[in-house]
């Protein structure tokens, strides 16, 4: 019986019958490729968003962020075109936090430094509890991630469907530094982070069932999803700490 007990994952992009449906053309996938590909799109990702950084183009922004959706759309639904969609989509992404991560620092200078060491610090760590065996991801486990990232999503399309009215969920606004809302945050960014294990399992999984090589790059897609998510919270995380001094 193998280990993983079940393909779910959290992510919305690797779902449960992500690889069942994925057809062996050549090679398979592996471990090692995926991070490989992993890195390749990192590199793509934080090369992007470095050289927008300085520049606030609201075009820009919305062109990448519209841009990044399709792309990752197309993704989903056309899993053997994730060789040339994934690193497409760490391009955009790229450019997109590029500009994002601009406001956040103009806002507190050197929060994104602090947002970035803490993304890759997170991954590492839990990378490593994953390999040693410290977290294991039981069925118990996936289900509970799986539903806490599913209310999540739905408190912030509540926000983003009151935010055509004007308003908006005050545990939401960056400038919100009461308790209640830096637990939100400080709970939103831990569901993100255990979302990487649910990845990290759902990719070993997918190289044990032998799918194809093309899985690699979608395996790399999946991560990229969860730590731009990861990333993001932090931001605002560390944002609402900030705006309390």
């Amino acid at each position: 019986m193998s280990k993983h007990l079940s393909l779910r994952s959290g992510n919305p992009v690797l779902s449960k019958s992500t690889f069942s449906s994925a057809v062996n053309v050549t090679g398979t996938m592996t471990i090692e490729g995926t991070v490989n590909k992993t890195a390749i799109c990192l590199f793509l990702l934080v090369g992007t968003g470095y050289l927008t950084f300085d520049v606030m183009n609201s075009i820009l922004l919305v062109s990448c962020a519209i841009g990044g959706f399709i792309v990752a759309l197309i993704t989903i639904f056309k899993k053997e075109w994730s060789a040339i969609t994934v690193p497409i989509y760490a391009v955009l992404e790229g450019g997109l936090l590029g500009g994002i991560s601009f406001i956040y620092n103009s806002m507190y200078e050197g929060i994104v430094s602090n947002a970035v060491f803490l993304t890759i610090g997170i991954l590492l760590t839990l990378l490593m509890a994953y390999r040693s065996g410290l977290i294991k991801p039981t069925e118990n486990f996936k289900l509970g991630i799986v539903a806490a990232t599913g209310g999540i999503a739905i408190v912030y399309l509540i926000n983003f469907i009151i935010g055509f009215f004007g308003s908006g969920m005050g545990i939401m606004n960056i400038e919100n530094a009461s308790l209640m809302s830096v637990g939100f945050s400080l709970v939103v960014v831990v569901i993100a982070a255990l979302n990487l294990v649910l990845d990290f399992d759902f990719i070993e999984e997918g190289a044990e069932k032998g799918a194809p090589k093309y899985m690699e790059w979608y395996g790399a897609f999946g991560l990229l999803v969860t730590l731009i998510w990861l990333y993001l919270e932090i931001l605002r995380l560390l944002a609402k700490l900030n705006s309390r001094k």
